[in-house]
């Protein structure tokens, strides 16, 4: 094949390559006017960050079968582009764990003794030891949101500079948790326990302004802040006010909701240190994750095995055609479960009824896991991955035999179940040839087609209850696209489901759960 190289990559990952046969260009820095010219040849583009692999070069690069991503973020690449093209995207995660566990340990210590600022004070011309008095790390309680990799690794470094160490992870098992001598404690506990507070978790609808007005409050006061993981976890604007009333003693910050930070008041604030999302930039990760990518790529070029695949949905094409809307349907259940009933897991379970999802359960299970992940942990996850980290993190998904014939030939059907005895149960299956449906919820029978915005709530069924509802959307120029409803009996409570074709803002699903007759409101995006 032949592979283009548009970024700066360590030298041997030619030589991994050519190794193997195929032919490499090595260009870093194209303009994208050049690259738009030479892409046409390449059936393999590797990149970093620099490259903007937009729709246009993907469609433009008409022979690309892989396109590789040295390091983790594929915010350059357009997923949906390449995905429609049945190109497969893959980068390295992992790669780069160590290094922003490092990063993210040496932002705390130089937060807790000002040395940046006390550095800036010095070369000014000033001695001013008093004023950057600091405090030790020693026997601090150290809380630490999300305990995928780069968490994992970030809570034994807090070990061993003698810390306490409390995480949250919403999926982590307790034994698992315990034999690195960590304590699982809830969200809630965390930010009421802890010293320093440092964020490893993705950056998604569940966790965007999880740091924010509310939840710093419930913390100790002059509680330090660290995030080296996404900018947008921490509500910027709660910070500073935070900072300047002394809630929040201190910020260290290598991400920002905007990047690069314009105007930015954080930056100038005395009590806030930053860096320009310096967390995988050693020169170690570089290297890890430049022979990862050509290791990766010469592996599935030769077809011996596809690992670090970031569009799963690419991977359809190397299945049987009736299975595909099956692991979408896996999928799909396990990132709505994940975000219906959030808390730290205990169990899931997996029934599968029919000939075609009980013959490929082991690969629904991998897509199960994919979507209850993807909404979790801070790791890129795909059905390769899944199953291997789900392990590490002790998650375990038990298979339910169901040979009974209902009203529907194949079903799936999860079990859903929280450490705190909570359950959400999910049934759902593929309409014609190529339909996902959810057909149950919790026991009452309905439609979905699990897409786009959902909103659920539980109602006491008598008219003019779903008018009610209407008007707040309606307030809030939120327009309904579909609408199922499930009863168990007329007058009795309802379960109903809405499609949107926007998110509801906070402001109205607040008015939702306090409207006569409304309960258990929630919205997902599937």
């Amino acid at each position: 094949m032949n592979v283009l190289i548009s970024d700066s990559l360590d030298p041997r990952c030619v030589g991994i390559l050519e190794q193997e046969g195929h032919t490499v260009r090595n260009a870093p820095g194209l303009t994208g006017e050049e690259l738009l010219r030479v892409i046409p040849e390449f059936e393999v583009l590797l990149v970093r960050s620099a490259t903007k692999v937009s729709e246009h070069v993907i469609r433009t690069g008409t022979k690309l079968r892989i396109i590789g991503r040295a390091g983790t973020g594929v915010d350059n690449i357009d997923l949906e582009a390449a995905t429609r093209r049945g190109i497969l995207v893959m980068n390295t995660p992992g790669g780069n764990s160590i290094s922003t566990a490092e990063h993210t340990v040496a932002m705390m210590l130089a937060l807790a003794r000002n040395i940046p600022q006390a550095h800036a004070s010095l070369l000014a011309g000033r001695w001013e030891r008093k004023t950057f008095t600091g405090t030790e790390v020693l026997e601090k309680t150290a809380g630490v949101v999300g305990l995928g990799r780069i968490g994992r690794e970030v809570a034994t470094r807090c070990l061993g500079l003698g810390m306490n160490v409390i995480a949250y992870d919403p999926v982590l098992a307790p034994d698992a948790a315990a034999k690195i001598g960590i304590e699982l404690v809830t969200l809630e506990e965390l930010f009421r326990r802890s010293d320093f507070i440092t964020v490893h978790t993705p950056l998604n609808d569940d966790t965007r302004s999880l740091l924010n007005e509310g939840t710093i409050a419930l913390c100790k006061r002059g509680v330090r802040i660290i995030n080296c993981a996404r900018g947008g976890i921490v509500d910027e604007s709660a910070l500073l006010r935070a900072l300047e009333s002394g809630q929040v003693s201190g910020a260290a910050l290598d991400v920002f909701a905007s990047e690069p930070p314009r105007d930015n008041p954080l930056l100038s604030h005395p009590r806030v240190i930053a860096t320009p999302h310096l967390g995988a930039s050693t020169e170690e990760a570089q290297e890890k994750v430049a022979l990862q990518i050509a290791h990766a790529v010469a592996d599935a070029l030769a077809g011996r095995s596809f690992t670090g695949v970031v569009n799963g949905a690419a991977m359809y094409l190397t299945l049987r055609v009736e299975v595909r809307p099956y692991l979408a349907l896996a999928e799909r259940m396990g990132s709505l479960a994940a975000q219906l009933a959030p808390g730290q897991l205990q169990g899931i379970t997996l029934g599968a009824s029919g000939e075609i999802p009980r013959s490929s359960v082991e690969l629904l299970k991998a897509g199960l896991l994919k979507g209850v992940l993807s909404r979790t942990v801070h790791d890129q996850v795909n059905f390769i991955s899944a199953p291997a980290l789900a392990r590490e993190l002790g998650v375990l998904v038990n298979e339910a035999r169901d040979e009974s014939v209902g009203a529907y030939v194949n079903l799936l059907r999860l079990r859903y179940e929280l450490r705190t005895g909570a359950t959400l149960e999910l049934e759902g299956t593929v309409i014609g040839t190529s339909s996902p449906r959810l057909v149950g919820i919790d026991g009452f029978r309905l439609e979905v087609n699990p897409e786009g915005y959902l909103l659920l709530y539980r109602n006491v069924d008598r008219p003019g209850m779903l008018a009610r509802v209407g008007a707040i959307l309606a307030d809030f120029g939120v327009n309904i696209a579909g609408l199922s409803l499930g009863r168990a009996r007329a007058g009795g409570e309802a379960l109903t489901v809405m499609s949107l074709d926007s998110a509801l803002p906070e402001e109205g699903l607040q008015r939702l759960k306090v409207l006569e007759g409304v309960s258990g409101v929630r919205m997902a995006l599937a």
